[in-house]
């Protein structure tokens, strides 16, 4: 035999109701079982099950079925088939995503992004099932959902099996190695400075103004030495303040003030 019938049940309903033949040679041809041909003798398998002439489909020619009948040990065979039927190719493209599953793309696609940046857009095309546009404008944060997409496992929202992602992860490692390029993902990108850059210096140096020397510093540094060591000169006598002096002049002052006091006392009922 080359093969079962397209619709074995079918074929095996009409041999049964049409044929002699034995229930073992109907169940080799249509490659059933010996009892479940048995069963449809019976009427208990394949109820309402319409019967299929092989003869008038081109499955099995007459003189094979005028043999298997003289003969109960002959197996027919089936007739070569003078249709040639076209092979389809698996079209290439984008995975078909379920409706219910859509909208969950944005989040798998950023996943990938962040977590595998190694994939190439084609490759993520295939796990997700989306478009080379919508990868880009996920990576540029241009997509119109961007402030609400939220990275999450493919696996996880069921549009891809962890066989095909860690395939994918894979090929895209090995095509990395050969180019010479890291596959992990980048670090973090520092965003404090350290403080030998972001402390300022006491005296900025402008672009128009010459670096100090050598000289300057040296100068700088034996001036300030110098300012150092020179000791402070004694105070003198006439520099210290004796407070007895100065309570015996305010004592002399006095009637002084008491007399300028009375005079302009006077000028001031004269003029009234």
């Amino acid at each position: 035999m080359s093969g079962a019938p397209l619709m074995p049940k079918a074929t095996a309903v009409w041999l049964v109701d049409n044929t002699a033949l034995t229930f073992r040679q109907i169940a080799d041809f249509c490659q059933l079982h010996e009892l479940e041909v048995k069963g449809i003798a019976d009427g208990d398998v394949a109820q309402g099950i319409k019967g299929l002439d092989p003869l008038a489909a081109g499955q099995l020619a007459r003189e094979e079925l005028d043999k298997a009948q003289a003969d109960a040990g002959y197996r027919m065979k089936m007739s070569q088939s003078k249709v040639q039927i076209p092979v389809t190719r698996g079209r290439k493209g984008p995975r078909y995503t379920p409706v219910s599953r859509r909208q969950d793309r944005p989040d798998a696609i950023a996943w990938l992004l962040r977590y595998h940046p190694e994939l190439a857009d084609s490759q993520i095309m295939k796990l997700v099932g989306t478009t080379k546009p919508t990868i880009q404008a996920i990576r540029d944060r241009t997509h119109w959902n961007s402030p609400n997409i939220k990275p999450v496992d493919p696996v996880s929202l069921s549009l891809c099996s962890q066989l095909d992602l860690d395939l994918a992860v894979r090929k895209a490692a090995r095509k990395a190695a050969k180019l010479g390029v890291s596959a992990a993902p980048p670090a973090a990108v520092e965003t404090l400075l350290p403080a030998s850059e972001t402390t300022a210096p006491d005296k900025p140096i402008l672009p128009d103004e010459p670096p100090a020397t050598e000289e300057t510093t040296h100068s700088d540094a034996d001036a300030f030495k110098d300012f150092e060591q020179t000791p402070a000169e004694p105070a003198t006598k006439d520099d210290e303040v004796d407070a007895d002096s100065v309570f015996a002049k305010l004592k002399d002052l006095k009637p002084v003030l008491a007399e300028s006091a009375d005079g302009e006392g006077e000028e001031n009922s004269d003029e009234q």
